[in-house]
């Protein structure tokens, strides 16, 4: 039944690129004319989206589908861990909640899936000429090899030829390159094909003795020095370097870094205006006189409230609510504002705690997850939130809390929630809101008035994938792509 041919990115080390990587390669293979999907057996992460089906998949094969110019699927992503606390997980599976596992026993259940990622990946492969596989973490964590299913035990099912990607930002990417393959089993080394350095900030020649060197170690070619590149395209997970506190500036958005943030880049869109400053804050001192106060999603509701409670960050943000500074939550953001939380079915580790009471509603947690796309216009929204009132919404909700509340969002005077994920993504609605606070401090709006959301993302995707194609030796990886394994 297969048809494309694969070609997989597999890392040394969480965050060495290889999202970015596969969405360059989506993006430059659609270039060339090529049908192109992407694949993820398992990826781990709290950022999440839901397609037309109701299904929940990861954000990062999102990314790669949109470079693919192909819509999200959830056969791209089959099963999906949402970590819940430090030892365990959601477990989802072909975008349906399985159950909540600890990491012991999914690590002894997983291998039981693979029926399920092979369902997904030939049906994808009968539809496609290529397919980008991505791995996850390393390859070379010898402890988990015996039950791998995402890293050389995807490369086997597939047949997939490797290229090993190593981040040089981080320093010593040889050694990390030549650690990993020497970890690897004979037959394993036989699939890595070619080696790609990422990250990389400077004159390339100065390199050029250490490829050589690394060759005669690894016995396989560099395909290629990434360089750096800086675009706008939504990362992976917390390692993204979104997540911290930043430079104020003239005006200032503070998102509380929460321990299990959740869809994170929901707030992207604050970013693209040039004097506004987005900023990821965990603690008082980052946390400063910020203009607007955001609260995120979280997958853990309860704990991250208490974590709040703890570090004396909710006393800071009811003390901003009170003069006035506008608080907006998203999701978790939004129970945790309202006044009080409840786990009657253990769903986030049970319990019941009183919210900040910022927000008139209650929230339940039910034994089922809201999986939904949703859309429509704002209306019957106040004070500061007025200016969107009008606007056409879009975005998708992901949540097992029940707030009892109809409609995009909740007001109580400068304090406003919603459960879409995606909202700011949407022309028109984070720029009424910047403009707002530029109005409440005095100042003159300097920003982008008419701001195409989609095809700047295009363009993002367009600049990724030009430096890439610059860098890498794109006839050796067409090579790579015909021989295979």
């Amino acid at each position: 039944m297969r048809k494309a041919k694969p070609i997989m990115i597999q890392g040394t080390m969480s965050n060495a690129g290889k999202s970015l990587l596969c969405a360059a390669l989506c993006r430059i293979f659609r270039q060339d004319g090529y049908r192109v999907a992407p694949f993820k057996s398992q990826n781990m992460a709290l950022n999440s989206f839901i397609t037309d089906e109701g299904l929940e998949m990861g954000r990062a094969q999102v990314v790669q589908a949109e470079a693919a110019g192909v819509k999200p699927s959830v056969l791209m992503n089959p099963i999906l861990l949402k970590p819940t606390t430090d030892v365990g997980s959601q477990v989802i599976v072909n975008g349906e909640v399985r159950g909540n596992m600890r990491a012991a026993d999914y690590f002894k259940y997983k291998t039981q899936l693979v029926p399920d990622i092979l369902r997904a990946y030939d049906t994808l492969a009968a539809e496609n000429d290529i397919m980008v596989i991505e791995g996850a973490g390393s390859p070379a964590e010898i402890n988990l090899k015996s039950a791998d299913i995402v890293n050389m035990g995807m490369a086997k099912m597939a047949e997939a030829p490797v290229l090993l990607v190593g981040d040089i930002d981080r320093g010593g990417v040889f050694a990390q390159l030549y650690g990993t393959v020497a970890l690897l089993e004979p037959e394993e080394r036989a699939m890595v094909k070619a080696t790609v350095i990422n990250k990389f900030r400077g004159d390339v020649s100065i390199l050029a003795p250490g490829l050589d060197m690394l060759y005669d170690l690894v016995k396989v070619p560099c395909a290629g020095v990434v360089p750096y590149v800086h675009v706008d395209i939504d990362d992976e997970d917390s390692l993204s370097e979104r997540l911290t506190a930043g430079m104020r500036k003239e005006i200032d958005v503070a998102v509380i870094s929460l321990p299990r943030i959740s869809n994170f880049t929901d707030f992207s869109p604050f970013s693209r205006f040039s004097a506004v400053s987005l900023r990821y804050v965990k603690n008082l001192f980052e946390l400063g006189s910020p203009d607007m106060i955001i609260l995120p999603g979280t997958k853990s509701t309860i704990a991250d409230l208490k974590w709040m409670r703890q570090n004396g960050l909710e006393a800071a943000v009811l003390k901003a609510a009170s003069r006035g500074t506008p608080v907006f939550g998203i999701c978790g953001g939004l129970q945790m504002l309202g006044t009080k939380i409840s786990d009657p079915f253990n769903t986030e580790g049970g319990g019941e705690i009183a919210g900040m009471g910022l927000l008139p509603v209650e929230t339940v947690f039910a034994k089922e997850k809201t999986r939904t796309q949703t859309e429509g216009v704002f209306r019957d929204l106040q004070g500061f939130f007025a200016p969107l009132n009008g606007l056409r919404y879009r975005g998708y909700e992901i949540h097992m809390g029940r707030s009892g509340f109809e409609g995009a969002a909740v007001q109580r005077e400068n304090v406003c929630g919603s459960y879409i994920h995606g909202l700011f993504d949407e022309d028109g609605i984070a720029e009424a809101l910047v403009r707002g606070l530029y109005d409440r401090a005095g100042l003159e709006f300097d920003g982008n008035a008419v701001f195409d959301v989609r095809a700047y993302r295009e363009s993002q995707y367009d600049k990724l994938a030009e430096a890439v194609r610059g860098a890498l030796d794109m006839d050796m990886i067409y090579r790579i792509l015909e021989e295979g394994v």
